[in-house]
């Protein structure tokens, strides 16, 4: 039985290290070291008190230890870690680089919205939800095949699962709208990297040489189950385009 240190380390390294940011913000929340209050994201503390840790913990602040966190724990980490695994396998610097884009297009989007208040309906403070909803979206629409059982009560393929979880989320009393923007968010992503360039054979999206020499020059273990999970990581119609 594989003990919590050796779970732990098996997970790849950028899922891992959100896990960990996430886990340490809530436990400090939890035991009100910090509130939530100085960690939403809020544009006018920003710009005049320059609280820019705030960039940061609006996208590691889900909630306190309840169902909601470890719904969306669990949907993030595991989609997660099985998207940097295989899709990613060896290239974790084009994975970092994946998060960051979709955590600059986020809080591009909450920026746009500050500064229309006619908007203001669309304002998001954590941004977690939509970043993790980002995430598990990618992973759906880059393993088409895959059939997933939601909660051993039925079974559907991959590109359901956002839809699946919206509804839950809609269940559990959670906004509409932060799925929305992550779905949104996710599916720019996803047209960038897979869909324009195997129409124009032109690819926008590059990660900067300096995020791939830092990541890639170091070793990660993926974890054989996680590659058992998926031995093939790039379907030909999903192939990287150079």
């Amino acid at each position: 039985m594989v003990n919590l240190e050796e779970w732990y380390k098996s997970i790849p390294v950028i899922t891992r290290t959100y896990m960990t940011l996430c886990l340490l913000t809530t436990m400090a929340a939890q035991l009100e070291f910090v509130t939530p209050f100085v960690l939403y994201l809020n544009f006018n503390t920003i710009f005049q008190n320059y609280q820019l840790w705030r960039l940061l913990t609006t996208f590691v602040f889900f909630d306190y230890f309840n169902l909601n966190f470890l719904f969306h724990m669990f949907f993030t980490i595991e989609h997660s870690r099985k998207l940097e695994a295989n899709s990613f396998r060896g290239r974790t610097g084009d994975y970092f680089f994946m998060w960051l884009f979709l955590s600059v297009l986020l809080l591009s989007s909450q920026l746009f919205i500050h500064y229309f208040p006619i908007l203001s309906f669309m304002k998001a403070p954590f941004l977690a939800p939509c970043l993790a909803f980002s995430v598990v979206y990618v992973w759906s629409r880059r393993s088409r095949d895959s059939r997933i059982s939601f909660l051993g009560l039925f079974t559907f393929t991959a590109p359901y699962l956002p839809w699946v979880i919206l509804v839950f989320g809609i269940l559990l009393g959670q906004p509409l709208l932060q799925d929305l923007l992550g779905l949104a968010a996710g599916h720019i992503y996803y047209f960038l990297e897979d869909v324009y360039p195997t129409i124009t054979n032109r690819r926008i999206l590059k990660t900067p040489q300096i995020i791939k020499s830092f990541f890639d020059d170091q070793a990660d273990i993926i974890p054989a189950q996680v590659i058992a999970d998926n031995p093939n990581p790039n379907p030909p119609d999903q192939a990287p385009v150079q």
